[in-house]
């Protein structure tokens, strides 16, 4: 059974797509960008702000939909620029301290809205 997630805890969606859908056991969240929800505008800041606001808002999503970090199985990184990997792994490892899910780390031509940094997951629980 499919049902679409959403949460005024996080950005809403700004195409034709959902924060999440649950798909049985399994979540899959849309990437997230470093939106403040409360204010609807990017964070101030480099990359390393802007990675905070987006694992908040993933987070988010995953509470809204009953989840937490603690059950993303997988997870995908965006950056515009790769020399970001280590500030981005920095705070990235203080949301998945503990059995981290599996990752890539891509770096792409541009990112919705001028983001330096966007994140995608999958989570699962029983």
């Amino acid at each position: 059974m499919k049902k679409v997630i959403a949460t005024d805890k996080a950005p809403a969606a700004v195409g034709p797509y959902s924060q999440a859908i649950r798909a049985g056991s399994f979540l899959f969240c849309s990437g997230q960008i470093p939106v403040d929800p409360s204010t609807g505008q990017f964070v101030e800041g480099g990359v390393e702000q802007q990675a905070e606001q987006v694992l908040r808002n993933v987070k988010a999503v995953l509470e809204g939909a009953g989840y937490s970090l603690s059950d993303v199985i997988k997870a995908t990184v965006f950056a515009v620029n790769m020399a970001d990997f280590a500030a981005v792994n920095g705070v990235y490892a203080r949301f998945f301290e503990k059995e981290p899910p599996a990752r890539s780390f891509v770096e792409v031509g541009a990112l919705p809205k001028g983001a330096l940094v966007e994140v995608e997951v999958v989570a699962w629980k029983e």
